[in-house]
């Protein structure tokens, strides 16, 4: 088969494509004849050398394809209802970036009626790791608040539509404010330009004092003692990537008198059994949503797969609104 290989560590010339072995899958595994595949920041980090894949997990990266189940473990495709020839996106912990890909049979979903493969590859990563955190363990309600790190990433926008479809406000910081303005399209009620404004002067005079229920935080560093600040008592901070550093300095103090929560995931590493949950979830929950048409997925630019480099190069200089991905 045709895939994307990481050469060495480094820019993103160093993805290559070249021709593997097919993946042969294990019991409880399909193997996806691959349309799409969806590029995500922790690609970024495993060509950097900075990810490691976990044990086990195909060397290739890419987290979340969509195509057709051409090969599997046939007991567990039927008591699942899947038959060969099915459709579907699935979020798997390496070797998305290729025309075959094995996945656990618990972490595939059907391809939502009307959604394109192109469309459906960009789902699983963000849409796991939103609900995982923001729902799960962040447990926002309808009618609070979420302030939002980020709003044209991937995640971001991924957040935006959820928490909206269900019933939050969404407040989003931005770098520019051509980016505030396509968050405010994509229906988030406040965008604040983080290099012009203090988002978190800004967020308390946007909830009048009040501050936000939940913040989903993609930089860490300095910001979680000024996120502390502009929560509402009760309120809760989820983590999921440390861009702006590992080193946190805030007022613990502050968290003991207004019960705060600070916490965080990483996906990747988690058991399939825990991924099976998340997709439950989302089948239930979520991909209703699509099938109504009440959301659907942002894609920024499709790449022919061997660009891989060029998608690559595009999301690290973060002038993309949503997803980005590889068609085969």
């Amino acid at each position: 088969m045709r895939a994307i290989a990481i050469t060495q560590f480094g820019a993103p010339e160093v993805l290559v494509e070249t021709v593997c072995a097919d993946p042969v899958p294990a019991a409880g595994e399909v193997l996806i004849r691959v349309s799409a595949s969806g590029v995500n920041r922790p690609d970024v980090l495993q060509r950097k050398g900075a990810y490691a894949p976990p044990p086990g997990a195909s060397e290739l990266p890419g987290l979340e394809v969509a195509g057709t189940l051409v090969a599997g473990d046939a007991a567990a495709l039927a008591a699942a209802g899947w038959q060969l020839g099915d459709r579907v996106c699935a979020l798997v912990a390496g070797g998305g970036y290729a025309e075959l890909c094995v996945a656990p049979i618990a972490q595939c979903l059907p391809i939502p009626a009307g959604l394109s493969d192109v469309e459906a590859a960009s789902l699983p990563e963000t849409f796991f790791t939103v609900w995982s955190n923001v729902f799960d363990r962040a447990r926002l309600q309808a009618g609070e608040t979420l302030l939002v790190q980020g709003g044209t990433s991937g995640i971001g926008v991924t957040a935006i539509l959820l928490a909206k479809a269900l019933g939050a406000t969404v407040i989003v910081t931005a770098g520019s404010d051509d980016k505030c303005a396509a968050c405010l399209k994509l229906g988030a009620d406040h965008a604040i330009n983080y290099k012009t404004h203090d988002f978190a002067a800004e967020v308390k005079r946007l909830t009048d004092g009040r501050g936000v229920d939940v913040v989903l935080d993609m930089v860490a560093g300095d910001y979680v003692a000024r996120e502390v600040s502009c929560l509402a008592d009760d309120g809760r901070i989820v983590i999921i990537a440390i861009q702006g550093g590992t080193k946190s300095g805030f007022n613990a103090g502050d968290v003991l008198r207004r019960r705060l929560t600070i916490t965080g995931s990483t996906l990747r590493p988690r058991s399939v059994a825990f991924k099976a949950a998340i997709a439950h979830q989302l089948r239930q929950t979520v991909w209703p949503l699509f099938e109504r048409g009440d959301i659907r997925p942002v894609i920024e630019r499709v790449f022919p797969a061997a660009q891989a480099a060029q998608a690559h190069a595009l999301m690290e200089s973060g002038q993309h609104v949503g997803k980005i991905v590889l068609q085969w």
